[in-house]
């Protein structure tokens, strides 16, 4: 199965709340980040955003935060494209703290957060929604992997 390099951190001083631990923002600016290696590995690089005044917008997410996350930890995230249509791309990313800068994380690993997100292709001169190259769709497609059990999933009601 073809599947996109994984995106690095490591935690900053400056990312540690009140709590002792990785504020809420900074999970955000990592998964940014993923988002960004996502990009580069479907196409949608800096080159392609230049010569194509084309990007990929961010619509939707949703963040599930697991565990806490240390100072000085070491991340890995794993992204994962769920899909995509003409003009959307929905995929998820896993972050994970692992033993070694750069490292994978174990088997058995149990994420600290993850996000899933939805995304639109938009051509930024004309300001809105334009269809994916067909070469961009092609990876895509090759890309595509069945969703994890906790995608698709909503916040729930407080009663």
């Amino acid at each position: 199965m073809t599947r996109l390099p994984l995106f690095h951190s490591t935690v900053r001083p400056e990312w540690i709340d009140y709590n002792g631990h990785m504020s809420e923002a900074f999970y955000v600016l990592v998964f940014g980040h993923a988002t960004d290696a996502l990009m580069i590995g479907t196409g949608l690089g800096s080159g392609y955003r230049e010569s194509t005044g084309c990007s990929l917008y961010t619509v939707e997410s949703h963040i599930r935060f697991l565990r806490d996350v240390p100072e000085a930890a070491h991340l890995t995230v794993r992204s994962r494209v769920l899909g995509a249509a003409a003009r959307k791309a929905r995929f998820v990313h896993e972050m994970y703290v692992v033993s070694e800068p750069e490292s994978e994380p174990t088997p058995d690993a149990t994420p600290v957060a993850t996000t899933e997100l939805l995304a639109v292709h938009v051509d930024q001169q004309a300001g809105r929604a334009t269809e994916f190259p067909v070469s961009v769709r092609h990876r895509f497609t090759e890309l595509t992997e069945p969703a994890p059990d906790w995608a698709g999933r909503s916040i729930p009601a407080v009663v």
